[in-house]
């Protein structure tokens, strides 16, 4: 999965009033794959480790764990959930699905919800209602890898579907979900590596300053993350 951010979901249906702020995240855990695990990214620069760095500014005795594996499936990131729930975190993110597409020539879209559902479930049913989930959708067109017609229309078709499902069981689970489609920063090189797919360390910065906004605005999250607005979130 490619550089995040955009709006959330319209899915997502709580219209609570705006959550205290100044809420301190004792552990977060982030699940999921290369786009939260890292492609040519060393530590510290991807962005879930920039998001725990903001977070520990505030609560230096912040446990972090990053669970995300290159190429996971929707059915491996499942499999990350017995260490994940060990540590008991009040933030989890989860984003995953995209590789259930581009892995494949035969999407499994319907086994896909099945998955991500039981994840979001087993995600509340162990940590709590009152524990911090966000999820993202998936980039649906790629503007710097070399695609032959076919296989981009396959492509967009499919991921459509796989983000309608991501949107309709997160909200059905009370989950915020982070919309990255049509987010203008898709079409900026510079947040891509070299293979127009996964995220620069620029396209990491921008990342994270996007979802600590969606954190801070569904939860109240508090973060050290102004570093990451300097310049902007395109």
């Amino acid at each position: 999965m490619s550089v995040a951010a955009g709006h959330l979901c319209s899915a997502y249906p709580n219209k609570r009033a705006s959550p205290p702020r100044g809420r301190v995240v004792s552990a977060y855990v982030a699940l999921g794959d290369s786009f939260t695990a890292g492609r040519e990214s060393i530590e510290a620069e991807r962005w879930a480790d920039r998001l725990a760095a903001g977070l520990r500014a505030v609560n230096p005795d912040l446990v972090y764990r990053n669970l995300a594996v290159d190429g996971a499936s929707s059915a491996e990131v499942l499999e990350q959930l017995p260490e994940a729930l060990a540590l008991q975190p009040d933030l989890v993110t989860v984003i995953c699905g995209a590789n259930d597409v581009l892995l494949t020539s035969r999407p499994d879209v319907a086994g896909y919800e099945q998955r991500f559902s039981e994840i979001l479930e087993r995600l509340r049913e162990s940590i709590g209602p009152s524990a911090a989930i966000l999820t993202a959708t998936a980039p649906e067109s790629w503007h710097f890898m070399e695609l032959r017609p076919r296989t981009r229309a396959r492509l967009v078709k499919a991921l459509a579907d796989l983000n309608s499902i991501t949107r309709s069981v997160a909200a059905r689970h009370h989950v915020p979900c982070l919309d990255v489609v049509g987010h203008p920063g898709l079409t900026d090189r510079a947040n891509f590596s070299a293979d127009g797919l996964h995220p620069s360390a620029l396209g990491h910065e921008r990342a994270t300053a996007e979802i600590s906004l969606s954190l801070s605005a569904h939860f109240g999250i508090q973060g050290d993350f102004q570093n990451y607005f300097q310049g902007g979130t395109r």
